[in-house]
């Protein structure tokens, strides 16, 4: 089996129709996650960080769903979209003539993989790289941080997600991000960003070790790599997302503070005001 037919149909049984919701969407996460047949690039081209590739895009999904109440209509887009792995369980998710999903990353291996992959069985689903330069990720880029700004109109998404993107910026980048968050947002869209947000001064209650970053708001946990692991002050998170024109929900802290949790980093949900489409 290809992976585009594979793409096409997850598993041999539909889920009943007249299940409720939540059984429907645990049967679709329990599909993403054991079919067998869904495509999973090559193991030495991940560099989405570590972990389940297949287990970590349906958990998403499901948070995605849950927490930030994504519609099947809805128009997402995904900052720094990696090699698909949030790609692929929403096009088991997104409404075939309505819904759509655009991802862009400064990789060109993954954004390759996901051209040639998922866009011709779904042709709603586009991938394109931005030349961003990184440490990290694209050292060599043409595009400093600072001045990102993607290429679609304002108000062109429902839903934007920063999947472990805040986790590898500083603060002036982390600024720019939100307010181009909030610009291509509709009214009623909402922002999904999953961080590392540290409140007050050093702290031994994290299982990740962070110092503050020279005297900004930032932090890191790794010193020959501080874009590696990096945090942000709690305040500073929430105050440039507001002055970016959204209204912040509480901070849903995650897993890697040693506490229960049902997401690993911490997640913020801002909304642009206005009536939901």
């Amino acid at each position: 089996m290809t992976a585009i037919t594979a793409l096409r149909q997850i598993a041999p049984e539909p889920a009943p129709e007249n299940t409720p919701v939540g059984p429907k969407l645990d049967w679709l996460l329990a599909a993403l996650q054991t079919n067998r047949f869904m495509p999973h690039p090559p193991l030495d081209s991940i560099f989405v960080g570590d972990g389940d590739y297949r287990a970590i895009g349906a958990e998403f999904l499901g948070h995605f769903i849950r927490i930030g109440g994504l519609k099947p209509h809805e128009r997402v887009f995904d900052i720094g979209c990696g090699i698909g792995r949030m790609a692929i369980p929403l096009t088991q998710y997104l409404d075939s003539e309505h819904g759509s999903y655009d991802g862009v990353d400064p990789v060109m291996e993954g954004i390759l993989w996901c051209a040639q992959t998922i866009t011709p069985a779904y042709p709603r689903f586009r991938f394109q790289r931005l030349d961003i330069a990184h440490p990290l990720y694209n050292p060599q880029g043409s595009l400093p941080g600072i001045e990102v700004r993607f290429g679609f109109a304002n108000g062109s998404f429902d839903f934007v997600t920063m999947i472990s993107v805040a986790t590898h910026l500083p603060p002036d980048e982390l600024v720019v991000y939100l307010q181009e968050a909030s610009r291509l947002l509709a009214p009623g869209g909402r922002l999904f960003l999953t961080a590392f947000a540290i409140d007050g001064a050093a702290t031994g209650q994290e299982r990740l070790s962070f110092k503050r970053w020279q005297d900004g708001p930032g932090w890191y946990a790794i010193d020959e790599a501080p874009l590696a692991a990096a945090g942000i002050d709690t305040s500073f998170l929430l105050e440039q997302a507001a002055q970016a024109g959204l209204a912040v929900e509480p901070l849903r802290p995650g897993h890697w503070r040693g506490i229960s949790a049902a997401h690993y980093q911490d997640v913020l949900i801002a909304t642009k005001p206005g009536n939901r489409r």
